[in-house]
């Protein structure tokens, strides 16, 4: 039987919404302090996908200056109805939900309107549209009998597509299968006249899972399906591959099957570095409801085609070598909280990638002259041909594993009091910077590479010959060290004392290794 891997989207894309029109899948993910924000990808087989461009793409949509990088755009939900997509999306400050926006194009590639303020409280929005054309909204928030109910709670209001604002009553619907677990991501399909409510419990970690409810009338009452959990890996031991497993979205397919899309992790010794990716998982309709993974019970890293899928599509494992040819960066770069595009930009007609060296350091949390793109395998090498245009001291360019603000390592050519050319690696922790090693270079042009294994983040310079700087333990990225939602990202900056100077980057690579 032809088979496909899991994750279909690996990487930093966690929160994972999906929707179909037609023969073609949409998906969006959570982007945090990253921006441009909201990643849209297509598919035409629900395995191999494609980058679109993102939802927010201009400043004046959304303010993410001076957001933590875990902050900013949580857990978005992606709909189609009659001609229009629709994103609702909450904006989170301090972990805490502030702004519910709604979003709205005739493309999802773009470009996607400003935004609506539903004036929503709490996190996690979605849409059901019901066979009368009504549009119901919901979310999770706290609950305002705690003691009784559970810390969450799942609610409902009518949404008006024409005005874009809520309307009616207001409706709790859930309080979760799991008395005691935040109960969020909520989720409604209705199948042979029954309204199916799923959402996730017990935390983003190793507890997580997809849990039910069901009701006979979309307002409710809803009761709890008794199988719940109807999909974790939280009772599997440390062997298993993937972990963390829930969020969970459902899509039919043209072929009659019924798919999900779900994050989850692939930690090596109780740690990722990787962030929550994207899994697709079987779904069979049966009388009490969903039925998750049927064969299984489980999210494998290898999994049956769907249906109409003739042989397996080629998926993310191929190198990539970026030698910025175009007038814009490729929809897989984002930098932080706002455009790069004054500090970060191509060179057309002459390709390469220049770098206005900023004095906003990648320990703030505004916008630093810095892009990248998520580390989608365990296993790779990331490299870039980089120089200085006019070095002096106090500037530096390079490479950089990025965790968050507080925690990541920096590879760069820099110049010393003296004027002499170095390669130096510096890691970030707790926001305190500790440099780790220099390798004195004599090229105006070197070439700055990490490797990553199971073990460590390698990293290397060559000028002339290859040289290893230093390395750092790989749970060091992790998020079980360094706490958060994201994974890590592997990136291009620049920094200066003054703000003033260039770098010039001539290509960057990305190699993957064999996980």
């Amino acid at each position: 039987m032809p088979t496909f891997s899991n994750p279909v989207l690996p990487g930093s894309r966690p929160d994972p919404s999906i929707c179909r029109v037609g023969a073609d899948y949409y998906l969006v993910t959570s982007s945090f302090a990253y921006f441009p924000g909201l990643p849209v990808h297509h598919s035409r087989d629900l395995v191999d996908w494609t980058p679109l461009g993102h939802v927010v793409d201009r400043p004046t949509q959304v303010s993410l200056d001076g957001l933590d990088v875990s902050d900013g755009l949580w857990a978005a939900t992606i709909r189609h109805h009659e001609g229009t997509f629709y994103v609702v999306v909450t904006l989170a400050r301090g972990r805490r939900g502030s702004t519910t926006y709604l979003f709205t194009a005739a493309d999802p590639a773009g470009p996607w309107s400003d935004p609506v303020d539903l004036e929503a409280e709490g996190i996690d929005p979605s849409l059901f549209l019901d066979d009368d054309g009504r549009c119901w909204f919901t979310a999770c928030r706290d609950a305002a009998e705690p003691e009784v109910t559970g810390p969450g709670e799942l609610w409902m209001r009518e949404l008006d597509l024409r005005k874009q604002e809520l309307t009616g009553p207001t409706y709790a619907l859930w309080y979760g299968a799991m008395r005691g677990a935040w109960v969020e991501a909520p989720h409604l399909y209705k199948r042979d006249g029954v309204y199916h409510l799923i959402a996730a419990e017990g935390g983003t970690e190793h507890h997580h899972a997809v849990t039910a409810a069901r009701a006979e009338s979309v307002t409710g009452p809803y009761t709890t399906d008794p199988r719940s959990p109807l999909l974790t890996h939280r009772h599997r031991g440390a062997a298993e591959p993937v972990h963390n497993v829930g969020h969970a979205d459902l899509v039919d397919t043209p072929a009659g099957e019924t798919w999900a899309v779900v994050l989850g992790t692939r930690p090596t010794d109780g740690t990722h570095t990787l962030g929550r990716e994207v899994f697709l998982v079987p779904v069979e309709w049966t009388d009490r409801g969903p039925v998750f993974a049927p064969e299984t019970g489980r999210v494998g890293l290898s999994e049956r085609l769907p249906a109409g899928v003739a042989a397996p599509p080629a998926q993310d494992g191929r190198p990539v070598r970026d030698e910025f040819a175009g007038p814009a960066l490729g929809p897989e770069w984002t930098g932080l909280r706002g455009p790069a595009d004054d500090l970060v930009s191509p060179r057309p007609g002459e390709g390469g990638l220049t770098i206005r060296l900023s004095s906003e350091p990648l320990t703030s949390t505004g916008t630093p002259a810095f892009v990248a793109r998520p580390q989608q395998h365990l296993r790779m090498c990331a490299a870039t041909c980089i120089r200085l245009t006019a070095p002096a001291p106090g500037q530096e360019a390079g490479l950089v594993v990025f965790q968050n603000d507080r925690r990541h390592a920096t590879l760069a050519l820099t110049v010393d009091s003296d004027g002499n050319r170095q390669v130096a690696l510096t890691a970030v922790e707790s926001g305190i910077s500790t440099r780790l090693g220099a390798v004195p270079v004599t090229g105006t042009e070197v070439v700055l590479a990490v490797d990553s294994d199971e073990a460590a983040y390698t990293f290397l310079v060559e000028d002339g010959a290859r040289s290893t700087v230093g390395s750092i333990e790989r749970p060091f990225f992790s998020t079980e060290q360094a706490g958060g939602f994201v994974g890590v990202h592997l990136g291009l900056y620049g920094t200066s004392g003054t703000g003033e100077g260039e770098a010039h980057v001539r290509w960057f690579e990305y190699v993957p290794g064999r996980d």
